[in-house]
């Protein structure tokens, strides 16, 4: 079911930007949100993602640049005039309406008097279709937020903002409507703006992710090349979690890049390096902690040849059911991470055991040492 004509629904910021007095909350910022795709701002509190959110709906005036949704200009347009619809975390539902009345208040304010089809079909798109003569209190977080999102889509915008929409969900159902609202957004093909601070959330729902970190945009991609390839220490760390090794550049190898890791090398293939590879240069070595592989120190024999290592012993063990987490001192970074899959345990995996950690070198990625090496942490992202 397509509900925009073709080509209509791209968001176009141009040199967008937005000040509080000696404030920046958004630098000047050119983004373009493809028509039909599910793009997602993710970022820190703070980070300027729902005020670039707010300008693209009209809430909020922009300092300099310009907003477009097509060929159209609508910087200076009040809300109610521009082609899109917000849905907010509070979903903001008439207490006093049914769930069909709710639905059908755009439409009805618009003075369309036949509004049961659209309606109807509207709810069975959510799969409400049996709660139309229900009341919101009635109803689940999630089906009162599937209800915000179809009285939304009737009125048939270009473009769907989402701001922080499954916040107020526990853990469960926030996943259950992650897939839900990808669900929505594909079958009626519309451009969806969702801005978010769970990284799961993003890179679960989005085709394209721009991570945002103090009103600018660090990084955009698809989740998948973002997590594999972090240009930058906020995004290796803000994405999940990265294991980042001071490192000293050494010689070339073919393709790939020797580096001295204390008293051991580090082979890093050249393409997944962002950093300057002056030998004697320092870069930040990245391995993320499912990439790799723990063995006992007593078996390090058996690791096969080719394999980038580190000796270390384990500091502490978390058993969460899918996987343990270890964390690991090496002479060459204390606290390192290591996730391994509950398949086949070792028993000899605890606190104390000397082990070695041991990964391929293609999935090893290098960033610039200039960075802070502790940007985008949950502690560096809380002070």
């Amino acid at each position: 079911m397509k509900t925009t004509p073709d080509n209509s629904g791209d968001v176009r910021l141009s040199g967008i930007s937005k000040t509080y007095g000696s404030f920046t909350a958004v630098h000047p910022l050119d983004l373009t949100v493809p028509e039909g795709s599910f793009f997602a701002l993710l970022g820190a509190s703070g980070c300027g993602k729902t005020t670039t959110l707010r300008m693209i709906a009209g809430l909020e005036e922009p300092t300099t640049g310009t907003v477009r949704l097509g060929d159209q200009d609508v910087t200076h347009l009040p809300p109610y005039k521009r082609p899109v619809n917000t849905v907010f975390q509070s979903y903001a539902l008439f207490p006093h309406l049914d769930i069909f009345e709710n639905v059908a208040f755009g439409l009805r304010r618009r003075g369309i008097k036949s509004v049961k089809k659209q309606v109807e079909e509207m709810l069975e798109l959510v799969q409400l279709g049996e709660q139309a003569r229900k009341k919101p209190h009635q109803l689940s977080g999630g089906q009162q937020q599937r209800v915000a999102v179809a009285r939304a889509l009737i009125n048939h915008p270009r473009v769907l903002l989402l701001d922080e929409p499954l916040g107020a969900l526990d853990l469960k159902l926030r996943r259950q409507m992650q897939l839900e609202l990808k669900r929505i957004q594909t079958e009626v093909g519309i451009t969806f703006v969702h801005v978010t601070h769970d990284q799961e959330e993003a890179m679960t729902m989005a085709d394209t992710v721009a991570v945002m970190n103090g009103g600018r945009v660090e990084q955009l991609g698809a989740p998948a090349d973002l997590y594999e390839n972090p240009r930058t220490t906020f995004v290796a760390n803000f994405l999940g979690t990265s294991n980042l090794i001071e490192a000293e550049v050494g010689t070339r190898s073919g393709d790939d890049i020797v580096l001295k890791a204390g008293d051991g090398k580090l082979v890093l293939p050249g393409a997944r390096c962002t950093a300057p590879t002056t030998a004697g240069g320092k870069v930040l070595v990245g391995i993320r902690p499912e990439k790799i592989s723990l063995t006992h120190a007593d078996d390090a024999g058996e690791i096969p040849a080719g394999r980038n290592r580190l000796t270390g012993k384990i500091a502490d063990a978390s058993f969460i059911g899918v996987s343990t987490q270890y964390v690991i001192d090496s002479p060459v970074c204390a606290g390192l991470s290591v996730y391994v899959q509950n398949v086949e345990r070792d028993g000899r995996l605890v606190p104390g055991a000397d082990v070695v950690l041991h990964w391929s070198p293609a999935h090893t990625f290098a960033l610039d040492a200039a960075q802070a090496i502790d940007a985008g942490t949950e502690e560096e992202v809380a002070a």
